[in-house]
Formats: C-alpha cells, sequence, structure tokens
C-alpha cells in the first residue's frame, strides 16, 4: 500500500446505512474490514489509543505474509471486541476519514461488525443483560431490592457469583442501585419567565439518562438546583433509554425501537422551544451524531439534534449571554478533571473546564486521555484488565495535581479512575461529578 498524505479538511461522516440488506452481508463486511485494516496496517498511528490496533497489528506481524492478507478473517473478531466506539480514532488521529478518497471510517466499521455479529445471534447473554439498561433498572427504588442487591455487588461472594454467572468481572467497580429514582426524587421547577438569550433557550428539558434514574440520581438533581439557582425553568423529558448501550453491541432494532419513543417527545419540547440538556456525555452524543446518521431524513431527529446541550456547553453560553449568576461562594481548591472520550469528539472544545475556571479560589488541571472504562466494556471479565491498563497514564496525570477532588462528565469513567488511583494508592481524592462541584461552588 502507497501511503499519501491525508486530508486537511474537516471530517465529515457518512450516513449509517443500517437498513441496506448489504449493510448485514458478511463476505462485503469482511471485503470492507480487509480493505480499512490494510490502511490502519500501513498507517499506525492509532496503536496508542485502544485495544483494537493493537490486536490487528500482532494478527498482521504473527501471520504468515505479515500483510493483512495473510489474517484468518475468523480471526476479525479480535480486533472488533477491543473497539468500544470511543470514536477518537475517527475525530483526533486518523487522516483518511471523509472526505479523503480512502473514506476510512474505523469505529462505524466496527460497528457493522457489531450489528452484523448481533442479527447472527453471537452476542453474549451478559451482553443482552447488561444492554437492557431499563430492565436492571426495574429494581431500583424497590427498597429491599435495592438493599439486597447493593449488598451483594458489596461482598466478595457475590461479586464471584456475578462473574462465573455473567462474566462481570469480581474486580470492576459496579454502580450501586438508586433507593429512589430520579423523577420520584426530582422538585418541580418554580414558575420563572422565560428569559431567552441570543445563544441559549431561557428554558430547559433534561433527559436525565439511565445512569441518573437508576444508579446515581444525585448527579441530575445537581443539574436542576443549578438551574434553579440560575432561575432557569425545566421539566423532565419522559423517556427511556437513548440507545446507546444497544448501540455499542450492535442492536441497532432495538435502538430504533427506543428512539421511537425518544424523539417525538423530545421533537415537541425542541419545537416549544427547550434547550434539551443530559448530564452523560455519552447519551448527548447518541442524540447529536449517531441517531442523526441512523435517521438522517427523520426532521424529527435533526430537530432534536440542534436542541441539544452538553450542561457546560449550554452554562458557558448562557454566561456569554450574559444570564448566568456567578455569585459561587465556595473554592474547590485543586481539582483534576478528565474530558471523556465521549464528549472530545462532539467538538464543542472544553467547556466544563471553562466553566470550573470561573470558580474564585479552584485551579483545574485538565487531563484528556481516554479513561479505558467506556460504559460496560469495563466492567467485563475478559476486557477489564485492560481497562485497566489503558487507564493507568489518566490515574497517573490524574493524582499528580495532589488534588482535592477529581471529576470526569463521565461519571462511570470517573468511578474508573477513582478505583485505579485509589487502588494503586496514587490519591485518596474523592470523586465529584462537575455538576456536583458547580452546586457546591454556588454553596448550594
Amino acid at each position: 500500500m502507497t501511503v499519501r498524505e491525508g486530508s486537511l479538511e474537516a471530517p465529515t461522516r457518512h450516513p449509517i446505512d443500517w437498513k441496506s440488506p448489504d449493510f448485514y452481508d458478511p463476505e462485503k463486511l469482511a471485503h470492507e474490514m480487509e480493505r480499512v485494516f490494510d490502511i490502519c496496517h500501513g498507517c499506525r498511528r492509532c496503536v496508542s489509543l485502544c485495544g483494537s490496533f493493537p490486536a490487528l497489528f500482532d494478527l498482521v506481524d504473527n501471520s504468515s505474509t505479515g500483510e493483512v492478507d495473510g489474517v484468518a478473517k475468523s480471526d476479525y473478531h479480535k480486533v472488533v471486541e477491543q473497539c468500544y466506539l470511543c470514536d477518537l480514532c475517527y475525530m483526533t488521529k486518523c487522516p483518511y476519514v471523509p472526505p479523503h478518497a480512502w473514506n476510512v471510517d474505523f469505529p462505524h466499521l466496527m460497528l457493522r461488525a457489531k450489528a452484523v455479529a448481533y442479527k447472527r445471534g453471537e452476542v453474549r447473554l451478559r451482553d443482552r443483560v447488561l444492554d437492557d439498561t431499563d430492565a436492571l433498572g426495574q429494581f431500583a427504588g424497590i427498597p429491599i431490592v435495592t438493599q439486597i442487591g447493593n449488598v451483594v455487588n458489596g461482598t466478595s461472594l457475590g461479586r464471584a457469583v456475578m462473574q462465573q454467572a455473567l462474566g462481570i468481572d469480581a474486580k470492576a467497580w459496579m454502580p450501586p442501585l438508586a433507593t429512589k429514582r430520579f423523577p420520584a426524587a426530582a422538585p418541580e421547577s418554580k414558575a420563572y419567565p422565560v428569559r431567552d438569550g441570543e445563544r441559549t433557550p431561557g428554558k430547559v428539558a433534561i433527559f436525565y439518562t439511565c445512569y441518573a434514574n437508576y444508579n446515581e440520581p444525585g448527579i441530575a438533581l445537581d443539574l436542576l438546583r443549578i438551574l434553579d439557582h440560575n432561575e432557569i425553568p425545566y421539566v423532565l423529558v419522559d423517556q427511556v433509554c437513548c440507545g446507546m448501550p444497544h448501540m455499542e453491541s450492535g442492536a441497532l432494532d432495538e435502538v430504533a425501537r427506543q428512539k421511537e419513543h425518544n424523539l417525538p417527545r423530545m421533537a415537541e419540547l425542541a419545537r416549544a422551544g427547550y434547550a434539551i440538556l443530559t448530564p452523560i456525555p455519552s447519551c448527548t452524543l447518541q442524540f447529536k451524531q449517531e441517531i442523526p446518521l441512523m435517521f438522517r431524513d427523520d426532521p424529527d431527529v435533526q430537530l432534536v439534534k440542534q436542541a441539544m446541550y452538553d450542561p457546560f456547553e449550554y452554562f458557558v453560553a448562557r454566561n456569554k449571554d450574559g444570564l448566568l449568576k456567578t455569585d459561587f461562594s465556595k473554592p474547590l481548591g485543586r481539582v483534576s478533571y478528565h474530558v471523556p472520550c465521549h464528549l472530545r469528539v462532539q467538538n464543542m472544545g472544553r467547556k466544563t473546564e471553562e466553566f470550573l475556571k470561573l470558580i474564585p479560589g479552584t485551579t483545574v488541571t485538565t487531563v484528556e486521555r481516554c479513561s479505558g472504562h467506556s460504559g460496560a466494556w469495563g466492567m467485563k471479565e475478559q476486557f477489564h484488565q485492560m481497562a485497566m491498563k489503558i487507564g493507568k497514564p489518566v490515574f497517573k496525570a490524574m493524582a499528580e495535581a495532589k488534588p482535592d477532588f477529581i471529576s470526569s462528565d463521565c461519571q462511570l469513567g470517573g468511578r474508573h479512575i477513582e478505583q485505579g488511583t485509589h487502588e494503586s494508592n496514587l490519591t485518596n481524592a474523592p470523586l465529584a461529578h462537575p455538576l456536583t462541584l458547580v452546586r457546591m461552588a454556588y454553596g448550594l
């Protein structure tokens, strides 16, 4: 393969052609994987990003020809299973993404491979269970069930049984079940007058996410308290899962089913002039990028895409409109802040860092590198060790500033960092979500 200069134009994304029969054709998939793998083998720029590229290059280097044509196609799954769709290779490393003629989209090729495997019934029961967050979340908020579940989750025997039965690594941190689901805990918004800004709608709809609903409602409650302090009226979206967990396993029909519930409700709110905020970056990305690429001709999808904000993207814009309070009463000291992959690839800059730096008496050290967790992937028995390995540079960098707090917009990534830094005795600084830090800084 002849290597030539990559495109200097901004990356563009082609729609995901998931309804085409060719998308699921194993032979056509294998042909495209061989083509892209050959380009990756000749470049190797992404070798340090995740496990997919070292797995690919090891397969090539150990093959009979030393080229991709010497790799058995039955081994391609070893590359696919290491990909957790963080999108970093596409957005930050690869010089051959569209509009380059070589048209390399490694993450969506891996998504296609996962979708083909899912259609063929090659997905483990464990993955189907972990992907169905709404089904798992039905246990949250039921007092005796929640209590027992959290006790079992905290015992070595219970974790050993879970590892044996479901393949969830006994050493991986797992989120607790919430004693009360978010809608039951959320106060109604006060009747503030709507103050629209040049950059920001003056009222907000909260897509509060499965994680905030079933596991850590405090994150979304802190978001509501910040909105209330700034006299911004809000409503809650009637929701099911955004679909990102199913997407990561290739269950695209399930993503479509969830979209059919969420999008009409969210589009109605967008038409009514609401900004839509989610406290978890993966969910924001799902509505900003993945669903629009799956349903590019759906006007409701495009409307919701335009109305979606990361909370700190909204707050920074609100501040530039002169409509956000900066009456912070509590300094935060030293904060080691991690930028999650699913936030980085939204191409909006470091809005969380920018906002935290507005707080007097606060020093922010920013780490912009993958933590290695990526949702359920980092909990799985065969991947947890790799997740910890990928996270090691992040653990070290987060601890170097001797922080008073460690923080990440992705709470699962933050918990992974907390586990890595504490177990390695790098720092005992507590984890606090950026929304929690802002609520604290306001003295709320």
